[in-house]
């Protein structure tokens, strides 16, 4: 998983960029996560807690995103994904997997929300 943070020139807000096969978490740690170390601070107890058994799984509704974490993995997905699987879309409006949901190992996780919590502490 490659994964790319810079600011935004203007506003200074920080922003991540993720290879194409997990692009929908650049928008969370982008959109979802933010500057908000507090939040960071919550996910990284959450996944203590999994690492540790105490917990089994865990999720965090967002804005428009979910994210998604077990003792094995985290996904993270858009909220127009969550629909009745019985639901026919049209096929013009078919949705591109890798923008819309993506998945990856717990421990993975954890270090780039590490990198994610050290780049927004730098000011």
């Amino acid at each position: 998983m490659e994964y790319e943070f810079r600011r935004d020139m203007l506003s200074g807000a920080p922003w991540a960029s993720f290879s194409m096969e997990h692009q929908i978490m650049g928008q969370w740690f982008s959109e979802e996560l933010g500057n908000d170390n507090a939040l960071c601070q919550q996910v990284k107890g959450v996944i203590d807690q999994l690492q540790q058994r105490k917990l089994n799984d865990w999720q965090l509704v967002g804005g428009d995103l979910t994210l998604q974490m077990d003792t094995e993995q985290v996904r993270i997905y858009a909220h127009v994904m969550d629909f009745d699987n019985d639901a026919e879309i049209e096929d013009n409006m078919a949705l591109y997997d890798a923008e819309s949901e993506a998945y990856c190992g717990l421990e993975d996780f954890e270090q780039v929300l590490d990198s994610w919590q050290r780049f927004i502490a730098e000011r």
